[in-house]
């Protein structure tokens, strides 16, 4: 295991490709990412995805590298929602027909941030406007200590059978390191309640190497956690870039070093499968019988801006400030500073701040990363390298070939079982605009 700890190093997390620092914004137009809108729509028979971003805390969590704004100001409320709603109008336009919602995520920030009649007041202009796919999924993710009652019966009558919650760490001294607090109990009685109410899948989100985590206190989290016996867990590395979160130096003296946060990896994986969750892709854990392990028998699995799940998604409609949309030949995110969203979407424009048009190439490295994510192995044909012009950085599969991690030919690649550790790695061998460039220092760590 020893050996594999050199792969430690900064590396995309592959929630996209190409991953933001690599886009072209400067070629990038309005315009275009129109036709691959339309495009998506049609190829996914009319149906959509929608992430709504909903940005505001009350507190902030230092560790947290989302776009957040901290108010305790609750009349921001109102104006922000009408501003997404008057963003879906636009996309609506857009569309060539109504369309088909697939999915609803609400993520943040701090969607539970909203009072439920406001989250309501959304979720009613949004649906109202389009029809929802007989197979429709709905999730949000939650705050343990401000989910109220009200939110976990306002957006079940919706349609919502999926909650989040962010655990992080139920260890005091790194609650405090990290101003994320939320006790055992709270977590146990919310749980319980969103299970009383219907909820048929409840996630918690777990991060490992957070500062003054021990061996011990990461074992007792994970103790606690499966006490819980949530449906999915998912076990993230967490993701130290000061650079770009201030915020995160102050605690660095607290944070575990890199053996440390490997041990970490390790308990998770060792307590999980101890438990009787089974592994889905990477970092995700689930009970037998979740779907999640059923698309990925079926070559179903697939993953994107919202984490995995079940079903391929070609049009990912991203609303809110900062929010990303995929319409897999492109992407667009939307302006981060709350004012200027609003400013724009005031004129009727669509508040895009940047984007990226994919290249073919673009498209072939995209599909084989996500292959590789959700499945561990891809095949491909040598005639595609032919005809696209790419080139692999051979001197890295051949180490990780030599290495045992993968195996690879003119057919294809497949993840061997050690490789599935530093699969990020693994992808990153496939990453021709990084391979090209030296900014890997934008990325935290593999693990």
């Amino acid at each position: 295991m020893q050996d594999l700890k050199k792969y430690n190093q900064p590396v995309p997390r592959y929630t996209s490709y190409p991953t933001v620092p690599f886009w072209e914004p400067e070629s990038f137009t309005i315009e275009a990412y129109k036709k691959t809108l339309q495009s998506a729509y049609w190829e996914s028979s009319k149906e959509v995805s929608i992430y709504i971003h909903l940005p505001f805390c009350e507190s902030l969590c230092t560790y947290c590298a989302c776009n957040t704004r901290i108010t305790k100001n609750h009349q921001v409320e109102g104006p922000y929602l009408d501003h997404v709603l008057k963003e879906w109008e636009l996309y609506l336009e857009m569309l060539p027909e109504k369309p088909l919602i697939r999915e609803i995520h609400l993520g943040g920030g701090t969607p539970t941030f909203f009072a439920s009649e406001n989250l309501n007041k959304l979720l009613s202009g949004i649906i109202s406007k389009a029809t929802l796919s007989k197979e429709f999924q709905m999730s949000f993710e939650g705050h343990p200590a401000n989910t109220r009652t009200s939110h976990l019966e306002t957006l079940h009558a919706i349609g919502f059978n999926r909650v989040s919650f962010g655990i992080q760490d139920f260890d005091l001294n790194v609650q405090k390191l990290i101003n994320r607090m939320q006790s055992f109990e709270q977590v146990k009685a919310i749980t319980e309640k969103a299970r009383e109410i219907g909820y048929t899948s409840v996630n918690y989100d777990v991060v490992y190497g957070l500062p003054g985590q021990t061996p011990e206190s990461v074992q007792n989290t994970l103790d606690q956690i499966i006490e819980l016996k949530p449906e999915r867990i998912a076990y993230y590395s967490y993701a130290h870039v000061p650079v770009l979160r201030p915020a995160q130096k102050s605690y660095e003296s607290h944070l575990p070093n890199a053996d440390e946060k490997w041990e970490f990896m390790q308990l998770g994986k060792e307590a999980f499968k101890a438990a009787g969750y089974e592994e889905v892709g990477m970092d995700h854990y689930v009970l037998p019988g979740d779907e999640l392990l059923e698309a990925r028998e079926e070559g179903e699995l697939h993953r994107n801006f919202m984490g995995y799940t079940p079903f391929t998604s070609k049009l990912l409609v991203g609303l809110g400030v900062s929010a990303i949309s995929d319409s897999w030949s492109g992407f667009a995110q939307n302006e981060k500073s709350i004012p200027k969203y609003y400013e724009i979407l005031d004129k009727g424009q669509l508040p895009i701040e940047r984007g990226h048009i994919h290249t073919k190439a673009d498209l072939f490295f995209r599909k084989h990363i996500l292959h590789l994510m959700c499945d561990f192995k891809t095949r491909w044909h040598e005639a595609e390298f032919l005809e696209y012009g790419i080139l692999l950085n051979y001197e890295m599969l051949d180490q990780l070939q030599d290495e045992g991690l993968i195996t690879y030919s003119d057919e294809g690649m497949m993840v061997l079982p050690e490789g599935k550790e530093v699969i990020r790695v693994i992808c990153s061998a496939l990453d021709a605009r990084m391979n090209s460039s030296k900014r890997e220092h934008q990325f935290s760590k593999a693990v």
